[in-house]
């Protein structure tokens, strides 16, 4: 039976970014059921990074990932994972109030908002029908390069000795004599420390390791990818319903990728797109757009999961403090990850936060909420 300090489950982006951060520190076991690390959520992201996005609450993580993301350490990345983008936030000609509120929302965040007219926002979204009269610019969103991401916390992880094993779905969790003993995979593992990252399946091991669930909540997002004539362009920005029923952003082949936003609750596991769903991003989007869809070119579905209160939970049980939740992180798990992955081990070794983390108020992850 192989002994590790600390067994991670799950090797999505929560569980590779984790397993980076601690890697040098401790001896880290990363368990992952798949064939490939990120196959459910983080390889089926819709790849921007928005500050807004996840709400207030959310943000100030967000914020605290830029620098990292723009500016990563040379031995983690030869090159940055942002890339321009902007965002344009709509409402209809009857929905100047989500406009307002959305401003309220972040008055006191210091983000970089705009409110536009419709004549400002169709200068940058070409094609945009007149009756969305209302737009909030935020021209500090960009894309992010998620595969690149993911591939290098996993490529950290390893440079620091973190023992990577697909294809280990875990089977069995006990405690014996203080120490966490696994089955996955067929092996058996040991470690006096457990992290759950396991996304979808976080209630479902926490179960295993008879811990109290938190309450987490798989969701489908589906998404779609159109050709349209005329075709998009590279300088469309990120197009947001303020009302949150749908979004999309240009492709590099000249079309849309596009998403009606949907949260449709689901048990943990492989998602195919709904044809509904599909249907309704598409007329969501021709009501948006004075454009042609000539065809769907492709179209997926991923599972994004929540807490209760929207928001990641990130520390230690209350009922068991060698049980490490970092979960929950719903649609937003990419963009938060950097300052996610640091406020997690600073808790989880002990530690001082990061610099990077001063205006992050780590209260309101802490999973002794749910007790």
């Amino acid at each position: 039976m192989k002994q590790f300090d600390v067994i991670i489950i799950g090797a999505g982006i929560a569980g590779a970014s984790i397993a980076s951060e601690i890697g040098a520190d401790r001896s880290v076991l990363l368990l992952e059921a798949e064939d490939h690390p990120g196959y459910h959520s983080t390889g089926r992201s819709a790849a921007f990074w928005t500050e807004s996005y996840g709400g207030p609450l959310v943000q100030p993580l967000t914020s605290a990932s830029q620098e990292f993301l723009e500016n990563p350490p040379s031995e983690f990345s030869e090159s940055a994972f942002l890339g321009p983008r902007g965002a344009v936030n709509i409402g209809r000609d009857d929905q100047q109030h989500l406009a307002d509120q959305f401003l309220s929302d972040f008055a006191e965040s210091g983000l970089s908002m705009d409110r536009w007219s419709w004549e400002q926002a169709v200068a940058l979204v070409p094609n945009l029908k007149p009756i969305w009269k209302h737009a909030v610019h935020e021209p500090d969103c960009r894309d992010i390069d998620v595969a690149a991401l993911h591939a290098a916390y996993l490529r950290d992880a390893r440079r620091k000795s973190v023992e990577l094993i697909c294809r280990a779905p875990v089977s069995q969790i006990r405690k014996k004599d203080g120490i966490w003993e696994l089955i996955a995979g067929g092996e058996s593992y040991r470690a006096p420390v457990l992290v759950n990252a396991a996304g979808a399946w976080a209630d479902d091991i926490a179960r295993m390791a008879d811990v109290k669930p938190v309450g987490i909540q798989p969701m489908i997002r589906n998404m779609v990818q159109i050709e349209t004539a005329p075709p998009s362009t590279q300088a469309t920005p990120l197009v947001v319903g303020l009302d949150g029923s749908f979004y999309f952003k240009p492709e590099a082949g000249g079309g849309y990728w596009l998403s009606p936003h949907d949260e449709i609750p689901s048990e943990p596991g492989d998602v195919a797109p709904d044809e509904m769903s599909v249907a309704l991003a598409i007329d969501r989007f021709e009501k948006v757009m004075d454009v042609e869809v000539k065809r769907v070119s492709r179209k997926w579905a991923g599972l994004r999961s929540f807490a209760p209160d929207r928001l990641p939970v990130i520390g230690f049980d209350a009922a068991a403090d060698d049980f490490f939740w970092f979960a929950g992180q719903g649609g937003f798990g990419i963009q938060t990850a950097p300052a996610a992955a640091k406020l997690a081990r600073s808790v989880l070794l002990g530690q001082d936060p990061d610099e990077s983390l001063h205006a992050v108020d780590a209260s309101l992850y802490t999973a002794s909420r749910f007790s």
